[in-house]
C-alpha cells in the first residue's frame, strides 16, 4: 500500500491542475471540502475494530474539484482525522488507497461512462452521476475494503458478507442523497464551484 500511495503522490505532483488553486475560489473550496469531510469522517460508526462506516464524499468531491484535486482534499481530511486520533498514522497508506483513491477512481470512471453513453441532460447529471454515482462509489469502496481485510486475514469472508457489506447498501443510500443534494445546490447557486458541470453541455439548447 505504501508503494501505491507513493505512486499516487507522484501522479498528483506531475499531473494535478495545481494552477487552478491560484484562480478563483478553487483553493478555498478545496480546503472547505477537506474541513467538512474531516468533521463528517470523525462521526463514524463501527461494526467491529477496523470495520468503520462513514460517508465518503468521493463523488461530490470529484464533481466539485475534479478527480486529482478531490484526492488532495480527501487526503487532507484523512490527515485531519488521523491528527485528532480517530485513526492511526500506520494505517494512513491503506486508508488513503481504500477511502480516498478507490472511490474517487470509481466516481471519475462512472462520470466518464455516463457522459459517453447517456444524453447530456441536466437531470442525468444530477440523478445518475450525482446521486446514483455517489452510492456506487461508496459501495465499491466497501467491497475493496472487504477484499483487503480478507486477504490480510483480519476477518473471514463470510462474516464480512453477512455483517459488514450489507451496511454499505444503507450507507450508499445516505451517500447518494447527501452528495446529490450538495451537488444540486452548488449547481443552482454556485455553478462556478462545480468543475464537472458544463453549462454548454447540460443546459444550452435543452
Amino acid at each position: 500500500m505504501l508503494l501505491l500511495t507513493l505512486a499516487v503522490a507522484y501522479d498528483l505532483f506531475r499531473r494535478a491542475p495545481w494552477s487552478r488553486l491560484r484562480e478563483g475560489p478553487t483553493l478555498n473550496v478545496m480546503l472547505g471540502c477537506a474541513v467538512a469531510l474531516t468533521l463528517v469522517w470523525s462521526m463514524k460508526a463501527g461494526v467491529k475494530p477496523g470495520l468503520d462506516l462513514h460517508l465518503v464524499g468521493a463523488m461530490a468531491g470529484t464533481l466539485i474539484l475534479g478527480p486529482r484535486l478531490a484526492i488532495v482534499a480527501l487526503a487532507l481530511a484523512l490527515c485531519g482525522i488521523t491528527l485528532n486520533g480517530t485513526t492511526a498514522w500506520l494505517a494512513w497508506p491503506v486508508n488513503f488507497i481504500v477511502t480516498v483513491v478507490v472511490p474517487i477512481i470509481v466516481a471519475a470512471g462512472l462520470k466518464r461512462l455516463v457522459e459517453r453513453w447517456l444524453p447530456a441532460h441536466f437531470f442525468i447529471f444530477i440523478f445518475v452521476i450525482g446521486f446514483a454515482g455517489a452510492a456506487l462509489a461508496v459501495m465499491a469502496q466497501g467491497a475493496v475494503a472487504s477484499v483487503i481485510l480478507v486477504l490480510a486475514g483480519a476477518y473471514p469472508a463470510d462474516f464480512l458478507l453477512n455483517e459488514y457489506l450489507p451496511f454499505f447498501l444503507l450507507l450508499g443510500f445516505s451517500e447518494a442523497w447527501i452528495s446529490g443534494a450538495v451537488v444540486t445546490l452548488l449547481v443552482i447557486y454556485k455553478p462556478e464551484w462545480v468543475s464537472g458541470f458544463d453549462d454548454s453541455r447540460y443546459l444550452l439548447n435543452k
